[in-house]
């Protein structure tokens, strides 16, 4: 346990000097927040500077677990850096759960300096248990993003990884409503994704006080989904690494 922490103490280090991460998780959101976070508009019950406060925290959090690490454990496992540590004493799963657990806590800050946005330049104001409700929503949904990453990472060669890590994180975060709400025939659509679903958490506890449960449900499907690729992923090419 001790040596997995370690490993994680380690990717945490990295990421937070990897600029591209930096750029992705913290500054984007904050630009896009700071130009249109105040527009004035009503959407799904809520106002649209809390909404898109939601899906500016969320862009940022999702893609800090899932862009950097697909692309780096895809990287690594390429360069024999998964090989050496599989002869090292550090349990199995070591690698994995590093990486997760370094996601988690990366996202951290992009999903509080976001809020803070929110309260201080958009002028939303919510009981603290709102907004203790929203930041461990978005939280939790970049465990989503992070088994993904894995299940891919563990797939795909470097050389094609960074337009297929693309082109599946705009596919959720468009489809899924985190530039823009949905409606319609779109927004049918849209309810079969994770990320609208954190987003209708989000909105449905500041328009109405209460944590939908369907919502919940279909987050945990997609959680538990995720996982269950992303472990026959790493089983699959256990003998190749």
């Amino acid at each position: 346990m001790r040596g997995t922490l370690s490993l994680a103490m380690a990717e945490v280090n990295r990421l937070r000097r990897n600029k591209r991460y930096l750029i992705f998780t913290v500054a984007l959101p904050v630009m896009l927040y700071l130009i249109f976070g105040k527009e004035v508009a009503t959407v799904y019950g809520v106002s649209f500077k809390v909404f898109y406060m939601v899906g500016m925290a969320s862009f940022g959090a999702f893609a800090g677990a899932f862009n950097n690490n697909l692309i780096r454990i895809s990287q690594e496992r390429k360069d024999g850096w998964i090989r050496q540590l599989r002869l090292t004493p550090l349990p199995a799963n070591a690698y994995v759960v590093a990486k997760i657990v370094g996601s988690m806590a990366t996202t951290i800050p992009s999903i509080v300096i976001v809020l803070l946005l929110g309260r201080f330049y958009g002028g939303v104001t919510l009981p603290i248990w709102k907004w203790i409700t929203i930041a461990v929503a978005i939280w939790l949904g970049t465990l989503i993003f992070a088994a993904l990453a894995v299940a891919l990472g563990y797939m795909l060669r470097p050389d094609s990884v960074q337009p297929i890590a693309m082109l599946v994180y705009f596919f959720f975060t468009i489809f899924g409503g985190l530039w823009f709400p949905l409606s319609g025939g779109l927004r049918k659509f849209g309810e079969i994704t994770p990320t609208y679903r954190v987003i209708a958490i989000s909105t449905s506890v500041v328009a109405t006080g209460k944590v939908s449960m369907v919502n919940v449900a279909v987050v945990l499907i997609w959680l538990v989904g995720f996982v269950v690729f992303a472990v026959l992923a790493v089983r699959a090419t256990a003998e190749a690494v």
